[in-house]
């Protein structure tokens, strides 16, 4: 079982423990009451805004056009609600994901800390502040290459690929900070994410298409307006869920690998032929 696999069980195993079930309510609870109370009392302001800035583009026009001449030409209406609910996921998401970064992350650590890496030496290399400020730069960065990239999406195949890599790059940046924050010096959390950078993407973008999930009911969502706010709060909660798996899934592969880490660097290198003593030993006499 190779590490990624073995991470990936024992953070399912870990996921439904009462207390990592517990700390999904607290970043559902924030989310859902000011993205709920934003996008309800704003809800017609952000949705005529988007209708006339949508009414500008030609690919809209074309859009009305071809729903005209199959019949749908009540799905006008839909244009705008349904754009609003696209421009949102990310930005709960990420909302969400801050939240568990900064104060979830602890709660998970100290779990996995006392059950399974206790041995491991805290170095202490990140701080709950370092954590804030890396989150808020990578956020941002991210949302600037979300925006350059907003056109693609309405363009087959960019609509599937370039959410992922996004949410992907920036999960991984933001937990693999908060994993080893308390336990790896900065030298050896920069060393692992330049090793295992692969891996680590991998983790952000599997944890991305998981999350799309819940991105269906968004969608249907729109075709249901009234339900809006309780479907809403129920993906809240998906993707609280989800991001709680996945602080458990970076923390397991991050904890392993600086463990393993630490491991290849104390063992003592052979002796050479002809001599007893470590090869160390003797260069240093």
């Amino acid at each position: 079982m190779n590490d990624l696999l073995r991470s990936f069980v024992r953070a399912l195993a870990n996921a439904f423990h009462p207390r990592m079930l517990w700390l999904t309510f607290m970043p559902f609870a924030v989310a859902s009451v000011a993205w709920g109370a934003l996008l309800w009392f704003f809800w017609q302001t952000l949705t005529g805004a988007a209708r006339d800035w949508l009414d500008s583009w030609a690919f809209t026009s074309y859009l009305y056009r071809l729903f005209d001449s199959v019949g749908f030409s009540s799905l006008h209406a839909v244009i705008a609600p349904f754009f609003i609910v696209i421009m949102a996921i990310p930005l709960i998401v990420v909302t969400v994901l801050l939240l568990i970064a900064t104060l979830s992350m602890p709660s998970v650590l100290a779990l996995l800390t006392g059950r399974q890496y206790a041995s491991l030496e805290m170095r202490r290399g990140g701080s709950w502040y370092g954590s804030l400020g890396h989150s808020i730069v990578t956020t941002i960065v991210c949302l600037v290459l979300l925006v350059v990239t907003l056109p693609l999406w309405l363009i087959p195949p960019f609509f599937a690929i370039i959410p992922p890599l996004l949410w992907g790059w920036l999960t991984y940046r933001v937990m693999t900070y908060d994993a080893l924050a308390l336990h790896a010096s900065p030298d050896e959390r920069r060393a692992i994410m330049r090793r295992a950078r692969w891996p680590l993407l991998g983790i952000g973008v599997i944890s991305g298409l998981l999350g799309s999930l819940p991105t269906m009911l968004w969608a249907w969502s729109v075709w249901l307006l009234p339900l809006f706010p309780v479907v809403a709060a129920a993906t809240i909660w998906i993707y609280a869920f989800i991001l709680v798996f996945t602080a458990l899934w970076f923390a397991h592969y991050c904890l392993h690998a600086l463990h393993r880490m630490r491991a290849d660097a104390a063992v003592p290198l052979p002796p050479l032929s002809g001599s007893g003593e470590p090869a160390e030993l003797r260069i240093s006499s």
